[in-house]
């Protein structure tokens, strides 16, 4: 008996690679659409990390959300200490957590104010 099987090519490497870039690429805009749109809170992402928030940088996904910007986004983040380029996906289950939890306690995680005290040394000064 001799039986081959044959492989049909899937194409060259680099066209592989474009077309999961583009997949991922329009994944993740859906997801942000979802999230500016309030149907998708951004804690549940941060939860959950679905396949095209693993790679994606905390700040994107904040930043897809109204009326945040890198000012907004950068002082949140400086709570924690966490960088704005941080994945969602190379985040401790302690970091997803601990932002979801600050997201969640100002109103679903879209309405935090960045009134809160950072760090409180006494009564009258916020550091």
């Amino acid at each position: 008996m001799n039986a081959t099987a044959t492989i049909a090519p899937a194409g060259p490497q680099y066209m592989r690679a474009l077309e999961r870039a583009n997949q991922v690429r329009l994944a993740r805009a859906e997801l942000k659409r979802r999230v500016a749109l309030d149907d998708v809170a951004v804690a549940e992402v941060i939860m959950d990390c679905p396949w095209q928030a693993e790679s994606m940088a905390v700040g994107d996904l904040l930043m897809s959300q109204r009326r945040w910007g890198q000012t907004r986004c950068r002082k949140f983040l400086a709570q924690v200490p966490m960088s704005v380029k941080k994945t969602i996906g190379s985040m401790t289950d302690r970091q997803r957590r601990t932002l979801a939890a600050m997201l969640s306690a100002s109103g679903r995680g879209r309405a935090w104010s960045g009134q809160g005290p950072l760090y409180v040394t006494d009564s009258l000064t916020r550091v």
